[in-house]
């Protein structure tokens, strides 16, 4: 299953509201109508109205409209597991996500700006396979190898400095668990793209990406950051709480650090670009990414999507024409027994 328009989804936050609203409205009549006299006589003033009836009417509005917004989001399921043949290359992204890569020196900070562009990249693929690993102090694999772009836009939202528990930046450590990522399959359609700001706190990454370029894996760096570096904001809660101070009570400046990054390019037969505001540098190194082999593999994926729309759609209709013949007037069933029951008290 698959939501065509899942932006819609925020349409929701309007029940809530008219809930609120609905509460609101119904504790001011009751207080409007007691200052007219007591409950019980202003209630013989309007003998036919039904109280229950409006509740059921509101609600019946509410479940019309949540059916309507689903009917817009559109869920579409796939008829049938289809197993297609694609020819790309396999391409494995290394993110940053330590504390350093909050800096604003890039707009609007060096992960976001990062983000931004890996998702551009992926609208710019076209059958090739890709994974996500983030990296700090430890590595980890956010999104193992797929063709499924959809869901590389999902976990990629969902990236945070907050992820990885032991800061510090190991680049070698990311780019040998990307290695390992692609598998043993052997020949030139592999690279990995590493995104960092270069402030590496170990020294085996220029050795990780040597063994890299041995098995015929490129790799290239993107530098996130300025020369003259910006300062690390902390934040409690959303709200900005000053900057990261050294053991001395100094505000630390963190900067990128090109001469690492250009090493480890080197080392793994690829290239460095530096980003800045106005281009993050993919551009280039999608074109040393199309230069790779093309291998031809195997993948399994959902194909007929249909639309499922109408079927919320017309329940949303059948819901609002209930609504409308329903009346707010209390039965005559419901009035002829009650008067019965008066005249037998």
């Amino acid at each position: 299953m698959q939501f065509e328009n899942f932006y819609f989804i925020y349409a929701f936050a309007i029940i809530p509201l008219a809930l609120l609203i609905h509460w609101m409205t119904r504790k001011w009549k009751k207080k409007a109508l007691k200052s007219y006299g007591e409950p019980a006589v202003v209630a013989r003033l309007f003998p036919d109205l039904s109280r229950t009836k409006q509740l059921w009417k509101f609600i019946l509005l509410n479940i019309a409209f949540a059916l309507l917004v689903t009917g817009m989001i559109n869920p579409q399921i796939g008829t049938k597991l289809e197993e297609v043949k694609r020819k790309g290359a396999d391409i494995m992204i290394c993110l940053d996500v330590s504390n350093s890569m909050r800096a604003e020196d890039l707009s609007p900070n060096r992960l976001e700006k990062s983000k931004q562009a890996i998702a551009k990249l992926l609208e710019k693929l076209e059958g090739d396979r890709i994974g996500i690993i983030v990296f700090g102090g430890e590595a980890y694999v956010q999104l193992p190898i797929t063709t499924d772009y959809a869901a590389a836009k999902l976990f990629l939202e969902s990236i945070s400095t907050d992820m990885i528990p032991t800061q510090g930046t190991d680049i070698g450590k990311a780019i040998d668990l990307a290695v390992e990522s692609f598998g043993k399959d052997e020949g030139k359609n592999k690279a990995i793209v590493i995104i960092t700001d270069g402030e590496n706190h170990e020294e085996d990454a220029v050795r990780a990406a040597e063994a890299a370029a041995g098995k015929g894996i490129s790799i290239h760096t993107i530098g996130m950051g300025s020369e003259n570096g910006a300062p690390i904001p902390e934040y409690r809660g959303n709200v900005q709480d000053g900057f990261r101070k050294d053991k001395e009570g100094n505000t630390i400046i963190t900067k990128l650090n090109d001469q690492v990054l250009q090493e480890i390019a080197g080392a793994g037969n690829g290239i460095y670009v530096r980003a800045t505001n106005s281009d993050a540098g993919l551009n280039h190194v999608l074109d040393q990414l199309d230069k790779l082999e093309k291998k031809q593999f195997d993948s399994k994926m959902y194909s007929d999507y249909e639309d499922r729309f109408q079927w919320f759609i017309a329940a949303a209709l059948l819901f609002l024409l209930i609504e409308t013949l329903l009346s707010e007037r209390k039965s005559k069933l419901y009035q002829r027994l009650n008067l019965f029951g008066e005249k037998k008290k």
